[in-house]
């Protein structure tokens, strides 16, 4: 027997079924903060480390060796259980590379929010039922095979994980240098020792250590800035019907793409080549407390970066989600960058590095449900809507719950959870402990008002990323100051919907402050990108007078747009844009369809002052829609023309 299978024999091997998881101008560089945050380096070993305190627990004594490719899981497993015997466990991992594969790791049924549903997550490292545990990885590079999920803290509290890169050895997305176009095909060249690939009827595949996916999607970067190239966006970087090309490989790793295809990439540009399924996140926090993760590089992951549900108190500093440069890589994680969904408490990201994701850097908020039935006075059967967020134990007894009205998305009534009950991962049973109001009905929907946190963004680098910089839905206190943003869309999305992503929340005290939107921002259109800020709730019949968000304050902020729209805003009331700089950037060809720098829609009570305007801006106008004109408090001084349609 192998000293692997006798450990095995000691550690535990876990399967949670569903619901037992849950308790339920020019271009500038990057500042000096933003140019430390995206290095290489990873930090030395901390002060805790060094000193070994007596509940130091190392991975090392259980015959680990490091940089030996040894699978790390089954000597994790027995390290933690030591951990559980101290009062501050500190896990140390020495300085190294250490190596997970899937077929040891802990098998966990977690419904994970907006991720694939799958009958188990394979789980690395499980920090599950522990209390003020340390992880110091002393600057280790953990590196990840297979589909795996490296770090989850499962039903935890004061947890802090720290000094560690996480890679995989053969990535889950791929890239390609662009060699060659014509009108008949591209050619394209693959390093085939990191994405290994097969062409089956004609159609390209990666595949490696037993997986096979196929391409799927694909962004172009260029070569240079390593920006997205503009005007790409979802609209695709090959044009429509891409998929119907034909691959033929002309020798190892030079492939040709046979096709007309209707837009053209550069030669000397990289595609990045999705594929693979969204699965596993790089760290999973649930129904947790008080967990810090800091000075952690993750070049990659198989999901979303870090996915945060029913937790609170939650601290991310210098958390880089940055492509890894030693590999020459353009691309860096599958997905978002973090996803908090359905926490509360405080949650504070600090110094903090986004490059290169597939999704959103920073996306926060709940999960709306839909009512399907009013089965008594107390009870409604609900619905989960989106397919990658439904199973969760959606509420607890005494948490609020708004009715709301899904049309105008204006909120009915507030009532008070007495029950939860599952009936199947998509549709539950909610008792409220008075009787649902009559005004409420099927179609509706409900919001879990419990579950919002107070969200503090401060000090990073949003740099080239699919979509937005930062989603933000959630009524808690909102702070987002001293960042610099360089994304492909809008920099900052403040949303709300009960109609497509089902991702709740109207805000309500929002600061937006002293950040800097460099001119890369907004260069290609996604998914509700009306303004470098755009304020863009899904209601499908906005009402004059009922506003969805409220308070939002945008000041002493450094624009520099290239093209016309810098905020767009529907139904808030309580908006302000004062204090800011715009300063004209001539660098990108405007695009976009939005011809007015300020567009207000069924707003109240904005004061647009004390701005100052550099350079020959475009549009030097505001639009108001639905938006009454004494609504709106205008410094003359700032020569913006205003423009009025229709009042509901």
């Amino acid at each position: 027997m192998t000293l692997k299978h006798s450990l095995l024999l000691v550690a535990s091997f876990v399967i949670l079924m569903p619901g037992m998881a849950y308790s339920n101008g020019a271009f500038n560089e990057p500042s000096a903060i933003t140019a430390s945050l995206s290095g290489d380096t990873v930090n030395e070993p901390s002060a805790v480390t060094a000193s070994l305190p007596g509940d130091t627990v190392r991975v090392t004594d259980f015959g680990l060796i490091p940089d030996t490719r040894t699978d790390a899981v089954p000597f994790v497993k027995l390290a933690l259980e030591e951990c559980r015997k101290k009062t501050n466990p500190v896990l140390v991992f020495p300085k190294g590379r250490y190596d997970f594969w899937p077929e040891d790791a802990t098998k966990m049924a977690y419904y994970e929010s907006n991720t694939d549903v799958i009958p188990f997550r394979s789980c690395a490292i499980l920090i599950r039922d522990m209390q003020n545990l340390t992880v110091d990885c002393s600057g280790s590079e953990f590196i990840f095979h297979d589909r795996i999920q490296p770090f989850t803290v499962d039903r935890s509290d004061n947890i802090v994980l720290k000094n560690v890169s996480i890679d995989w050895e053969f990535p889950l997305t791929a890239q390609a240098e662009i060699t060659g176009v014509t009108d008949d095909y591209i050619d394209i060249l693959i390093n085939t020792g990191e994405s290994p690939y097969v062409i089956e009827d004609g159609k390209l595949f990666f595949t490696a250590e037993g997986w096979k996916s196929g391409w799927s999607g694909t962004m172009e970067f260029e070569r240079d800035t390593k920006l997205i190239v503009p005007r790409t966006g979802d609209a695709g970087c090959l044009g429509t019907g891409w998929r119907d090309y034909r691959a033929q490989e002309l020798s190892p790793g030079k492939v040709r793409l046979i096709k007309n295809f209707t837009r053209k990439p550069a030669v000397g540009n990289y595609l990045v080549l999705r594929h693979s399924a969204r699965d596993h996140s790089g760290a999973f926090i649930t129904d947790s407390r008080n967990v810090t993760i800091s000075d952690m590089k993750m070049y990659h992951c198989a999901g979303l970066g870090i996915l945060s549900q029913y937790s609170e108190n939650l601290t991310f500093r210098k958390v880089n989600s940055v492509p890894n440069a030693s590999k020459n890589r353009i691309f860096s994680g599958h997905d978002d960058g973090m996803q908090i969904s359905n926490c509360r408490g405080e949650v504070l990201i600090d110094s903090c590095s986004f490059l290169a994701l597939m999704d959103d850097p920073i996306n926060v908020h709940g999960t709306s449900v839909m009512i399907m039935e009013k089965k008594d006075e107390k009870t409604l059967v609900c619905k989960f809507m989106h397919p990658q967020s439904l199973g969760f134990t959606w509420a607890r007894a005494g948490e609020k719950i708004s009715f709301v009205e899904n049309e105008s998305m204006s909120s009915l009534a507030e009532g008070i959870a007495e029950s939860f009950t599952a009936i199947n991962p998509e549709i539950f049973e909610l008792k409220f402990t008075d009787p649902v109001p009559a005004v409420v009905a099927t179609g509706d929907a409900l919001e879990n008002l419990t579950w919002t946190p107070d969200v503090h963004i401060q000090n990073s680098f949003f740099g080239s990323n699919r979509a937005r910089g930062i989603l933000m839905t959630t009524p808690g206190k909102v702070v987002i100051e001293n960042n610099v943003f360089e994304s492909s869309g809008s920099a900052i999305l403040i949303s709300g919907d009960a109609n497509i992503w089902y991702e709740s929340g109207p805000v309500k005290d929002v600061v937006i402050r002293n950040n800097r939107f460099n001119d890369p921002c907004l260069t290609s259109m996604y998914q509700f990108c009306e303004g470098i800020i755009s304020i863009c709730p899904v209601i499908p019949g906005p009402v004059t007078g009922k506003p969805f968000h409220r308070n939002i304050t945008i000041e002493n902020n450094e624009f520099h747009p290239y093209d016309i729209p810098v905020l767009y805003a529907l139904s808030v009331d309580g908006l302000s844009f004062t204090g800011n700089r715009l300063i004209r950037s001539t660098r990108f060809r405007p695009f976009h369809h939005r011809k007015s720098m300020f567009t207000l829609e069924h707003c109240l009570n904005v004061r647009i002052k004390g701005n100052s305007f550099e350079g020959d801006l475009p549009g030097m106008n505001v639009t108001l829609t639905g938006t009454d004109r004494k609504e709106l408090k205008l410094d003359r001084r700032q020569n913006l023309k205003v423009e009025q349609t229709g009042l509901n």
